[in-house]
């Protein structure tokens, strides 16, 4: 993907998002570092741009959530959770670059948890690259992109790349 696809794909999910959420001042986009919150920021523009509504955003960290944290060779990079509060009446929905096996996201759900208990979680992710390990599917969904459990998808966004959109595919 380049970066129009990459922009034609977000705009779509932001019009999903509006279509699914009748009541979009309840809605909460959560992204999780570090793409996922450029992500939830541009659907949140795009959101702004469609409907004259700011939807709120957030960040949602999981590092300190993850199952693998004592199998890493290296600790995870913690950084701050932001989150509009109270959660509490509120569809919330997590935001992330690329979805795989699924467990990031229940790491943000239970990281969501110490911050209270939304109406609703959704999920939206810029590419499904399938390979799920746990009951974990994406409601908003930018590109389907299957691919082999020898390659990596590789997202770049110039926020926080400092190098133009893209998204491609790498053998390991």
């Amino acid at each position: 993907m380049d970066a129009a696809a990459i922009e034609r794909a977000l705009r779509r999910i932001a019009h999903e998002i509006i279509e699914r959420n009748p009541d979009l001042h309840s809605v909460v986009l959560a992204g999780i570092p570090s793409r996922g919150v450029e992500i939830a920021q541009r659907i949140s523009e795009f959101v702004r741009h469609i409907e004259k509504i700011d939807i709120d955003t957030g960040v949602i960290d999981v590092a300190m959530h993850r199952d693998d944290i004592g199998t890493r060779a290296e600790l995870p990079v913690v950084r701050e959770s932001r989150l509009p509060l109270p959660l509490e009446g509120r569809t919330l929905i997590i935001v992330d670059d690329v979805l795989f096996t699924g467990r990031t996201v229940r790491a943000a759900m239970d990281a969501i948890g110490s911050f209270g208990r939304p109406t609703q979680i959704q999920l939206a992710v810029l590419i499904d690259r399938g390979h799920r390990e746990l009951p974990i599917r994406p409601d908003y969904i930018g590109k389907n992109l299957p691919t082999a459990p020898n390659e990596n998808v590789r997202v770049r966004l110039e926020q926080s790349d400092s190098e133009a959109d893209a998204v491609w595919l790498q053998k390991r």
